[in-house]
Order: C-alpha cells, then sequence, then structure tokens
C-alpha cells in the first residue's frame, strides 16, 4: 500500500482476539431489531428543518401557521415534516377548535437534542 493510501484509522498490528472482552460486549449488544429502530429514529435527527421544529417544540406547543412563521417557512414544507416527525413518535398533535398545536411526544426527545448539542459544543 502506498502512502497516499493509508487509512486514516488506526488499526492492531498484530490480529488479537481478546474471548473475555468479546463475550461481554456480545452480552450486551441490543437486538438487531432495535439496532436497527435505534438507526430508523437517528434518521429522523438528520434533517435541519425537522430539527429546528424539534427546537421550536422544546419551548412551546404551537400550530402550523405558528411553527411557519417562526422557521420563515411554508405551510406545506413544515406540514411534510410534521408528518414525518409523528411518523417517528417524536412529535403529538391535538385539535382546539380549527386549530392542531402540536408538541414534544415526551421528554426523551428533548434529551437526545440537548445531548446532541453538548456533545458538538465540547
Amino acid at each position: 500500500m502506498t502512502e497516499h493510501m493509508k487509512p486514516d484509522v488506526e488499526v492492531c498490528a498484530v490480529n488479537e482476539i481478546h474471548p473475555a472482552l468479546l463475550k461481554t460486549v456480545k452480552e450486551k449488544l441490543p437486538e438487531e431489531t432495535e439496532l436497527y429502530d435505534l438507526a430508523e429514529l437517528f434518521k429522523l435527527f438528520g434533517d435541519s428543518t425537522r430539527i429546528r421544529i424539534l427546537f421550536v417544540l422544546c419551548e412551546a406547543e404551537v400550530c402550523v401557521c405558528d411553527l411557519a412563521a417562526a422557521l420563515n417557512m411554508t405551510q406545506s414544507a413544515i406540514s411534510h415534516q410534521l408528518k414525518i416527525l409523528k411518523a417517528g413518535k417524536l412529535i403529538k398533535n391535538r385539535r382546539e377548535g380549527k386549530s392542531i398545536f402540536y408538541s414534544l411526544a415526551d421528554d426523551h426527545v428533548k434529551s437526545i437534542l440537548e445531548l446532541g448539542l453538548e456533545h458538538i459544543e465540547e
């Protein structure tokens, strides 16, 4: 391998398996279906518009009109993202007269956002 083709990740100089460590890791590793579901959850956080919506909802329960105004976007664009967030069980809604108000589904969503911010600010 030429110098410019070396990977950026360092690897072991020798191939040595550590059975006790491997056993512990395998016992703690979640099931494949759980890992898939977790990856799907994190995909929901992979869009900056959805992140912006979630941060607004961390502060208040709001309707689509308020979200559109707060984020300077069309109601149609907001509604599309709300549908995705609701399908992912990150938000919930309630009707009040002719208005639909959205809020975070639970405190876990806010915690995920706060931890993410904390991580990138380190």
